[in-house]
């Protein structure tokens, strides 16, 4: 039941895009807030007197001054309300900045609604951070942002188009890149938002257990069943299930699947009767389901029904953009979890980040925030909490992309790869050496990777690099 906060509190929302204030006025109204808009600063400091709101958002960039003098104003006239910056710039200095004057928190344009309701109650409700971090970190829709990259927008683009039909959507896409909150996000915009989410992971199912967890079973029908069972198609009725890794179903839960996705019926293990269900369909995998098929894997009938609309979703290494804008999304919730107050990072932990290539993507990213955190005896995070293996693979991207920095000869002598060919020999050993420095970029510089891609063993690829003196570290 919300709390009664939710039902007395008074929001103002100072930002001059009226489309995106008139969106959160009434997303903040359906929780139970009294909201009021301003357009500019002007218009907000008048209303900081005459509305008494119990918390300010305002946007950082106003057409007649600043957020950042939305947030002094507050301080000077009602110290006790909270302050929620929101910015579409990703601005890390101007972030610290607003939290070193006294802003409860910053979100970063496009605001995602359920996560600004978070900030909002945990703002009003200081007593209770800790348990409502708890429930956000539990909870995958609050575990990521949207993002400002090309990449990012054409998700969101898509999930708009996509999320009022009915139709059964794909999500593809390395592991950690967030294809569970991309699904929330359909089932959050779409028709069955008040219905159920259900979320399973199709790799962690076990075989003979898989059909009694998406149909259910009666007493008695199996060795253990020892009551009746409702299945997961059941508890989503009316609403949307999402299968995370479908292609690790077996073949006959493939094919009682696309019974159940195609007649839109379902029947509990060991009963004669027929249970209608109504259920929208979204999907998620990180392997080639289309080789899938063509290996006997996996049913083509069945590929077909759960891809009416594909997403692919990109890995982080290709979002630069939006590398720092998680960085501070994470670093929020790690602060709250481990009771810190980590602000700001070094610039050359940042450069790390940008080089290193998270193979676990997203996933992998909040856990190194969390580590670096915890090991900061600072308000900044430095290269010393960070794992090594960032640390040396950063090197060696530097290293590969300026091979003279770890070079002994005069700084005056052009790098082999500029120098013209001398005889047919030295060219074909120099595209070798170029061959094998683009195979490392393309790997992300993981080396066992790259020797498989060469079709050479590990050592003899490592003998290649000293030869042709590409670094090791």
């Amino acid at each position: 039941m919300p709390n009664k906060n939710e039902f007395m509190s008074k929001v103002l929302i100072v930002d001059d895009d009226v489309t995106f204030c008139l969106m959160l006025e009434t997303f903040l109204n359906k929780h139970g807030f009294t909201v009021q808009q301003s357009f500019s600063y002007s218009e907000g400091s008048k209303k900081i007197a005459s509305f008494k709101p119990d918390i300010v958002l305002t946007d950082l960039r106003l057409p007649d001054n600043d957020g950042l003098e939305v947030l002094r104003t507050v301080m000077r006239e009602s110290p006790h309300v909270p302050v929620v910056l929101m910015t579409g710039y990703a601005d890390i200095r101007t972030a610290v900045q607003a939290m070193k004057l006294g802003a409860f928190d910053y979100v970063a344009k496009p605001v995602n609604p359920d996560e600004i309701l978070i900030t909002i109650n945990r703002a009003l409700n200081p007593d209770k951070v800790k348990n409502t971090a708890t429930i956000d970190n539990n909870d995958k829709s609050g575990f990521f942002v949207e993002g400002l990259s090309p990449a990012a927008r054409k998700i969101s683009e898509y999930v708009s188009l996509v999320a009022p039909t009915n139709m059964s959507v794909l999500i593809m896409g390395e592991s950690g890149t967030g294809k569970e909150f991309i699904a929330r996000k359909i089932h959050l915009q779409s028709a069955r938002a008040d219905k159920t989410f259900v979320a399973i992971d199709c790799g962690a199912l076990p075989r003979d257990l898989a059909g009694s967890e998406f149909f259910g079973h009666m007493k008695g029908s199996f060795t253990g069943a020892f009551s009746d069972k409702q299945g997961q198609f059941e508890a989503a009725n009316g609403g949307t299930i999402f299968l995370d890794e479908i292609g690790n179903l077996s073949y006959d839960i493939q094919v009682q699947l696309l019974r159940a996705i195609q007649e839109r019926k379902i029947r509990r293990i060991g009963s004669t009767s027929e249970i209608s269900v109504d259920v929208r369909i979204i999907t998620a995998t990180n392997e080639d389901l289309k080789q899938a098929v063509a290996r006997g894997d996996f049913r083509e009938d069945l590929y077909h029904r759960i891809n009416e609309f594909a997403i692919t979703v990109a890995p982080l290494r290709q979002r630069p953009e939006d590398l720092m804008l998680f960085a501070q999304h994470f670093l929020k919730y790690a602060n709250t979890e481990l009771q810190k107050n980590v602000v700001n990072f070094d610039k050359e932990v940042i450069d790390i980040f940008l080089k290193y290539s998270w193979p676990g993507n997203f996933r992998e990213f909040k856990n190194i925030i969390k580590r670096a955190v915890l090991l900061s005896k600072s308000e900044t995070i430095y290269k010393n909490t960070l794992p090594e293996e960032m640390i040396s693979e950063a090197l060696q991207h530097s290293a590969i992309i300026n091979p003279s920095i770890h070079s002994t000869e005069s700084p005056h002598r052009e790098s082999l790869a500029e120098e013209p060919p001398v005889d047919l020999r030295d060219a074909a050993h120099r595209s070798e050496r170029d061959l094998i420095i683009s195979t490392l970029e393309k790997v992300r510089f993981n080396k066992s990777k790259a020797a498989k891609v060469l079709n050479v063993d590990r050592k003899t690829l490592y003998n290649k690099m000293r030869q042709y003196n590409i670094p090791l570290q």
